[in-house]
């Protein structure tokens, strides 16, 4: 599991070194107005969520750490990378069944239910996907070229007969 995350994890760092400042932080693209440079930030947070809240066994993903710095510089987006895939990479595989307490607001307020670390895990991974796909758009909106083809593609979905543009 933790291999998956940082290759998907990886295809960030790669497409940050890709990129220039301008191009990170432009929040030029309809109908969100949000940029690279944001996704990015908010899917580190998630993953950062856990990794705060883990000794208590308390994550709250409403309690993002939102580094405007993160979201706004390359080099910034990169080392927040890297420090998240070292705490992945720190991880004991034998805490994963362990439960915690994960909050967050889905619209009507706080809620807190039980899951195992590795279903935070999971859910944190498959939130990364979801962004990356949505980084993809404005990716594509800004003219520049995807790090490689899987980047925002979840694994299980299936793809089309039409043959992926390789940048």
């Amino acid at each position: 599991m933790i291999d998956a995350i940082e290759k998907n994890l990886q295809r960030g760092i790669k497409l940050l070194n890709s990129i220039s400042d301008k191009q990170y932080s432009d929040c030029s693209v309809p109908p969100y107005y949000s940029s690279i440079g944001n996704n990015m930030r908010h899917v580190l947070d998630v993953f950062s969520c856990i990794f705060k809240g883990l000794d208590k066994g308390k994550i709250d993903f409403s309690d993002r750490e939102r580094n405007e710095l993160a979201q706004l510089k390359t080099e910034a987006g990169i080392l927040y990378f890297t420090d998240v895939i070292n705490e992945l990479r720190s991880l004991n595989k034998n805490d994963f069944d362990k439960i915690v307490q994960v909050t967050d607001d889905l619209g009507n307020g706080k809620i807190t239910t039980n899951y195992t670390l590795s279903s935070a895990l999971v859910q944190a991974h498959s939130h990364a996907i979801h962004h990356y796909a949505s980084i993809g758009f404005i990716i594509e909106k800004l003219g520049i070229e995807l790090p490689d083809n899987d980047f925002g593609y979840n694994p299980t979905t299936p793809r089309s007969e039409k043959k992926i543009k390789s940048f």
